[in-house]
């Protein structure tokens, strides 16, 4: 049964996606309150709501150089850490709000997760390429329990079935399972039961990767606390990550999602990783209820 929330006063917000991962953005600068786990659900709810992934916040900077700070709440009410595709779309709705106010931004600046600080260029046509930081492989870091060091895959057991993955933190916990043919993967029953089991104690974002070429993934992402997505920024780049380091794609590589396309750089180890793709603006509007 849908929720019902009602709200003080219209709530406005932009409606936007990138490669199909879509959000509701909330402006909270000046010390606006979050919203609650309730506006959040209903918010995201596709038949009595505006329906999205995820809800996004702009908020002012903590005391940094960044132009400003930005937060993600899952479909079901619960935070996140990190999103891809929704910090280029704040990236673009920042834009989009200095030109409405008569400035313009440069090329590069800042912006602040709650992960971090995250470079950020304009590369023109709405497409902007974002500093996801260093992928993270320790399991402490992921937290993925049970295994004393990193691995380049994991096996699991559950229920009489096994399990095997790579893993890796881009902020948020992803595990990566290369397939043959990501079409016919087994998203809908294999990613709930990793989420839920104890190797992952904060859940677990699980993407399904089929390298088409050294150039090129395929993937499907089930996203934690929303289910599969169109696209998943962090999990590309934690798909990536994990098959660059196995030796099985380019430094430099395309992730083809069912929403579209990102460019995936990661140069060595011990550096930034990056992300490129598009963004789009839908609607605009007020949530009266």
């Amino acid at each position: 049964m849908a929720e019902h929330v009602h709200a003080r006063k219209p709530v406005r917000f932009s409606k936007m996606h990138g490669a199909g991962n879509d959000f509701v953005v909330l402006d909270l600068r000046g010390a606006a309150a979050a919203p609650s786990p309730e506006l959040c659900r209903v918010l995201a709810d596709r038949h009595v709501g505006v329906g999205c992934d995820q809800i996004l916040t702009v908020e002012d900077a903590h005391g940094s150089d960044a132009v400003a700070r930005y937060r993600i709440w899952n479909a079901d009410g619960s935070s996140s850490q990190q999103c891809g595709n929704g910090a280029r779309c704040i990236a673009a709705w920042l834009v989009r709000d200095a030109q409405g106010n008569g400035r313009e931004l440069a090329r590069d600046f800042l912006l602040d997760s709650p992960v971090g600080t995250h470079a950020v260029t304009q590369l023109g046509e709405g497409r902007y390429r974002i500093v996801m930081g260093t992928p993270r492989f320790a399991p402490a870091s992921i937290p993925l329990h049970g295994f004393a060091g990193a691995q380049d895959e994991y096996v699991v057991e559950r229920n009489d079935s096994v399990f095997t993955f790579g893993a890796v933190s881009m902020g948020n916990p992803h595990a990566v399972i290369e397939v043959e043919d990501v079409d016919a993967a087994p998203v809908e029953t294999v990613a709930p039961v990793l989420q839920s089991h104890a190797a992952f104690p904060e859940s677990v974002n699980v993407g399904f990767a089929h390298v088409e070429s050294r150039q090129r993934i395929r993937l499907r992402v089930y996203e934690r606390g929303v289910g599969e997505t169109l696209a998943c920024g962090s999990g590309a780049c934690a798909a990536a990550a994990v098959l660059m380091r196995r030796g099985r794609v380019d430094r430099d590589v395309t992730v083809a999602l069912p929403g579209g396309d990102l460019q995936i750089s990661w140069p060595a180890d011990d550096v930034p990783l990056t992300m490129s793709g598009p963004t789009a603006f839908v609607f605009e509007g007020e949530w009266n209820q």
